[in-house]
């Protein structure tokens, strides 16, 4: 993977809520570098409104038990943009067509990716 950066464990406790919902995609984004209002971006895509609001309402309830709780949340029951801000981390759950639209890893093209190949080779959900 081109301009790619290893996962540090932190950000798995952000992860792993989204793998359980079994989000279309993920992709996490090492902003640090080229922002001062988070380190790091994360972009989860579901495949309807239903299951992106079921997403980011999961994020919500396991970080919260997790004793993090979101500095802001927007759009987790239109469920076509979640937006979910944990300061160092920012997460942006979208319907497919809305991530399309809006582009969100395009913006930061020029920022490295988080390598999340073998956090998704180790999480595997049992069907």
């Amino acid at each position: 993977m081109k301009n790619c950066v290893a996962m540090k464990d932190d950000l798995k406790k952000y992860l792993i809520p989204a793998f359980e919902r079994k989000a279309a995609s993920i992709v996490a984004i090492d902003v640090k570098k080229f922002t001062s209002y988070t380190d790091t971006l994360v972009i989860i895509e579901g495949n309807s409104k239903r299951q992106v609001t079921s997403i980011a309402q999961h994020l919500i309830k396991t970080l919260k038990g997790l004793k993090i709780k979101t500095i802001g949340a927007e759009g987790v029951k239109e469920g076509e943009w979640a937006l979910l801000d944990y300061g160092d981390v920012i997460i942006h759950v979208f319907e497919s067509a809305k991530k399309s639209f809006y582009d969100v890893e395009g913006l930061w093209a020029d920022a490295p990716r988080i390598d999340l190949t073998a956090f998704k080779d180790t999480f595997k959900t049992e069907e």
